[in-house]
């Protein structure tokens, strides 16, 4: 009965630990959406290196942004295409930070982040992207307006420009 009891504590407390470390990567896991007149606002919380990261959705397919003022498209891996809907279209050489790749242009239909919603956003589809997470580059940024102030992000999106 105490092994059980040990074994049991140490599953119940891994558990803990890896839910704590997955909020520690990702503060924004449900973020927080508000209406304030004619704006819809979310609020994010800056993870502890300082990135912005945030579940959203894009085509209605969960998904986890990471903010990227410094990339001109939303990034997506290549891998995650078919599961996301999107259409590989012409080819296009980008330049990363890993040097020279050839990505394929596609469109987003519906992409949101709590209750923004974006729609026909320009992004690329990059081959070998070492990580599962998306770059939310200014294709979708510049329909917002945003604001980083003390480890919080609020973007801000007219309810007039909302197409749901």
């Amino acid at each position: 009965m105490l092994s059980l009891a040990w074994l049991a504590g140490l599953i119940l407390a891994s558990r803990f630990f890896a839910d704590w470390e997955q909020k520690a990567y990702n503060p924004n896991t449900q973020p927080i959406s508000r209406h304030q007149g004619s704006w819809i606002e979310v609020v994010l919380r800056a993870n502890a290196q300082g990135h912005f990261f945030s579940a959203g959705r894009i085509n209605n397919q969960p998904v986890v942004f990471l903010l990227d003022t410094g990339a001109t498209d939303v990034a997506i891996p290549l891998s995650l295409s078919k599961t996301l809907g999107l259409e590989p279209r012409e080819a296009q050489s980008i330049r990363t930070a890993n040097g020279l790749v050839t990505g394929r242009r596609t469109h987003i239909d519906r992409l949101s982040l709590g209750d923004i919603v974006l729609r026909d956003v320009r992004a690329i589809l990059i081959p070998d992207f070492k990580d599962q997470n998306i770059l939310l580059g200014m294709s979708a940024l510049k329909q917002l307006e945003f604001t980083q102030r003390d480890g919080t992000l609020v973007l801000r999106q007219p309810i007039s420009e909302q197409h749901d």
